[in-house]
């Protein structure tokens, strides 16, 4: 499908869903945001839903302010995937025990390393800015400054919620490693220190949504605010990058006979600002849920635990400010999935994947989701698909 436009305040809401589908909550949501006067433009990928501040799935333009609710307390959260040279005639019948690797290696839930993981020891680690970016620490809000020793031992660890580790198949025969999260504790104390200070403005008093407080360009609030956001942003590229790294350290010990290689790793952000320009103006673009879409751009769409998992290719579309969707998104909240579903639930709807397949994870079911088929039909306008994987292995925190 192309996008819907449905009338909103400032500028018009460009969804790339159908507008009937959509909860309420997640509408005037939508609607809120177009009330800001800084607004340039709103586009609403297939995979929205209701969510913390602002709505999951959307993407913000806006000249001379951002919201820092509208990026979320998960700065930077997002994926990161290669292509390896195993194929599933390497692989055993049973993955139990890579799966046990996995979580050795790489701390999940509120866990962090015993010492900080030291990245030179990592094959293909990207090197570049990593003692650039530990000097600037000092720079970012005092607040949370405390906090160094634990933004140190939870780099690249996984956190808990929707984040994941994957060992996938794609049509092709083709092992793929795939990941999601963020930038852990620091990122969300950052965000929930810059939210407080947003509130506290005296040009943000009078909004419908006191979520939706801005800053604006040329204050010292939004320039500490951008110094911690980009900072963050890092953070989370960083986190993903040594996450990555352990993870192909776990498979070519545990495939050591077939000599693993690994293609170029594809990562994208899906929540964080770029600074872009269209129109000829430049834009602060906030993506909450969607990622980078830009002509030749590749990308990651995860689907749900058991439900594959899509590599794009973006096709520029600047009607989406070049973004598409992050994920399959929810159609449930987890309270409502843990009242629905139990566990026998989350082991038939997981069938096949080595996986936990506890309480702890119900809410995280297949069918807590949208279907991931469905939202990449309503894109074809944004992305193409490169390969469609399916989960063999599932770490989740």
């Amino acid at each position: 499908m192309s996008y819907v436009e449905v009338p909103g305040a400032q500028v018009p809401i460009r969804m790339w869903a159908d507008p009937a589908s959509v909860e309420s909550g997640a509408m005037q949501q939508l609607r809120n945001v177009s009330t800001l006067p800084w607004i340039k433009g709103l586009a609403v990928m297939p995979d929205v839903h209701f969510g913390k501040g602002a709505t999951v799935g959307s993407v913000i333009a806006m000249h001379g302010a951002v919201c820092p609710a509208a990026v979320g307390v998960d700065i930077g959260c997002g994926m990161s995937a290669v292509r390896t040279s195993l194929t599933a005639n390497d692989l055993p019948g049973d993955l139990s025990r890579l799966r046990s690797r996995i979580e050795e290696a790489i701390p999940v839930g509120r866990g962090m390393h015993d010492d900080a993981v030291d990245p030179g020891r990592l094959h293909g680690f990207p090197t570049a800015g990593w003692d650039d970016f530990w000097a600037r620490f000092d720079g970012i809000a005092e607040a949370v400054r405390f906090r160094q020793e634990r933004a140190t031992k939870q780099m690249g660890t996984l956190g808990s919620g929707n984040h994941f580790v994957e060992f996938c198949l794609d049509e092709a025969g083709a092992v793929w490693l795939m990941l999601h999260s963020g930038s852990r504790n620091i990122g969300k104390e950052l965000a929930d220190f810059h939210i407080g200070q947003a509130q506290k403005l005296p040009h943000n008093q009078g909004l419908v949504d006191r979520d939706l407080a801005v800053f604006i360009a040329d204050t010292p609030q939004m320039a500490a605010y951008r110094n911690d956001l980009f900072w963050a942003q890092e953070y989370a590229k960083f986190n993903r990058a040594i996450m990555m790294g352990l993870f192909q350290e776990v498979v070519r010990k545990e495939f050591r006979k077939a000599r693993v290689t690994f293609e170029p790793v594809i990562s994208c952000h899906h929540n964080y600002v770029a600074e872009e320009r269209y129109d000829g103006m430049d834009l602060l673009v906030t993506r909450k849920g969607a990622i980078r879409a830009g002509s030749g751009d590749y990308g990651i769409i995860p689907g749900s635990m058991g439900t594959g998992s899509y590599i794009v290719k973006g096709l520029g579309n600047e009607r989406s400010f070049n973004s598409a969707s992050h994920g399959a998104g929810r159609r449930m909240s987890r309270n409502a999935a843990k009242r629905r579903f139990t566990t026998q639930d989350l082991e038939e709807q997981t069938r096949g994947v080595e996986c936990r397949k506890d309480s702890g994870v119900v809410d995280e079911i297949p069918a807590a989701y949208k279907p991931i088929e469905q939202v990449m039909e309503q894109q074809q306008d944004l992305v193409e698909v490169v390969a469609k994987l399916r989960q063999l292995v599932c770490v989740k925190g």
